[in-house]
């Protein structure tokens, strides 16, 4: 067995395999089907400060290769997490990491200071493709100085390894990432979905209520390992890599373009051991190339 084992910053992961947000809920939902001990991590599904109805039906709407989401983060807020979610996760043998959202800097600031009482969870991915209500609807994360302001005041009260997880609906992803690299990331994710649409031809109406929504699945692969690969040329914190990750295959790529772990996601929704298939796959690889450590390939491409 080769050594699967990544950091990102102090936080070790067994292996580069997590979970990506809103496709498992908050683990519980795949924990019939997936030892979830077995899992480098489980990011969470989106949560607020406050409780989320969401978006109206219909919010999801199936693509050639992927899918259209616009769920709105349905979610009961942070308390109820604290209250009723939080101890049925925190003795599992995992890394649980929360993805936190917020409508304003305020809001991202009260969500992180709660979530950083909890001595079981060992990280947060902070989302700047949120709607910043303050500026016109703009997501955070779509221009350098939105992105280090809300990355700055997390730093300033977080005090655990953050993850900050990018849109990719911007000119140049890899600014992004070095904006909220020097305001303190301790890695980065990406990407988050791109938008689209889908229109019924029948109807003449838009599938989903929200008109557009986020595509995801292996239709996005190739633009998201280009944009991995772009930004961990152009940070030194670790990249997690997602993105149409269907396979081992698709996760390996990731890593050998600068990917430190991979994040697995409509996968879930196809086959939720599809993750752990990618765990043994991984392992296959390295056997097969004789490498014994997942390291030894993280940025290998070779050029």
């Amino acid at each position: 067995m080769a050594d699967l084992s990544v950091n990102i910053k102090d936080l070790l992961f067994k292996n580069p395999v997590l979970t990506a947000s809103g496709t498992c809920g908050f683990g519980q939902e795949i924990a019939d089907f997936v030892d979830l001990s077995k899992l480098g991590g489980v990011v969470m599904k989106g949560t607020t400060l406050k409780p989320r109805e969401g978006n109206d039906y219909p919010r999801m709407a199936e693509t050639p290769s992927g899918m259209l989401n616009a769920v709105g983060l349905q979610n009961k807020g942070v308390d109820n997490f604290i209250q009723n979610i939080y101890p049925t996760i925190k003795d599992v043998d995992s890394n649980f990491i929360v993805n936190v959202n917020g409508s304003t800097i305020e809001d991202y600031i009260a969500l992180a200071e709660k979530i950083n009482e909890l001595d079981k969870i060992p990280a947060i991915e902070l989302n700047i493709s949120c709607p910043n209500v303050k500026e016109g609807g703009m997501a955070f994360g779509v221009s350098c100085a939105s992105a280090q302001a809300v990355v700055k005041a997390v730093r300033a009260v977080y005090s655990k390894p953050m993850i900050v997880k990018l849109s990719p609906n911007v000119t140049n992803i890899a600014e992004i990432a070095k904006a909220v690299e020097d305001e303190g990331a301790d890695s980065v994710s990406l990407v988050n979905t791109f938008l689209g649409m889908a229109v019924n031809a029948e109807t003449r109406r838009p599938v989903l209520s929200t008109i557009t929504g986020g595509l995801s699945g292996p239709a996005i692969k190739p633009i998201a390992l280009r944009m991995v690969w772009q930004v961990a040329q152009a940070v030194k914190v670790p990249v997690v890599g997602m993105g149409g990750i269907m396979n081992a295959t698709d996760a390996i790529e990731f890593l050998l373009a600068g990917a430190t772990a991979v994040e697995v996601g409509t996968a879930i929704f196809i086959d939720p051991t599809i993750p752990l298939q990618i765990v043994d796959g991984i392992n296959d690889y390295l056997e097969r190339h004789n490498f014994s450590s997942v390291r030894e390939i993280i940025g290998s491409l070779q050029m």
